[in-house]
């Protein structure tokens, strides 16, 4: 999976953190942020004036986080065309935006598409081929 890497973070669930990645080119950004009590990761569009968040995943319930006591390493990369964004947690595959189809994928599936957005064509269910958007 050959991606742009634009933030990296050592992470220690349950703390909060916000690691923000924007494309190495054009308007699109992507955040992790772990709140104390949940992991989130959220697809943002900063050419639009009327909020720039466009779509969020649900990553984890800290409280179910097995491992939380051991440190993660946060990555975010972006494809080559910088329209796709993975979060990988620990090297693993964990959320997926991709802006041009305004669709994100990720393991909980949660939440729910919103029917009043462009975004909410889609559901989050994962997709093992979300990640051959990068290839």
């Amino acid at each position: 999976m050959p991606i742009h890497v634009t933030a990296v973070e050592t992470l220690q669930v349950g703390e909060p953190t916000v690691v923000e990645a924007p494309a190495p080119a054009g308007p699109y950004s992507a955040v992790f942020e772990d709140d104390a009590e949940t992991g989130y990761f959220y697809a943002l569009d900063t050419s639009r004036n009327d909020g720039p968040i466009e779509d969020a995943l649900h990553i984890y319930n800290v409280a179910n986080v097995s491992d939380r006591n051991l440190p993660s390493e946060v990555k975010i990369g972006w494809s080559t065309c910088h329209s796709k964004a993975v979060l990988l947690i620990n090297g693993y595959p964990h959320a997926v935006f991709d802006f041009a189809a305004q669709r994100g994928y990720c393991r909980s599936g949660f939440p729910p598409p919103d029917a009043d957005s462009p975004w909410g064509r889609h559901p989050h269910d994962w997709d093992e081929a979300a990640t051959d958007l990068f290839a």
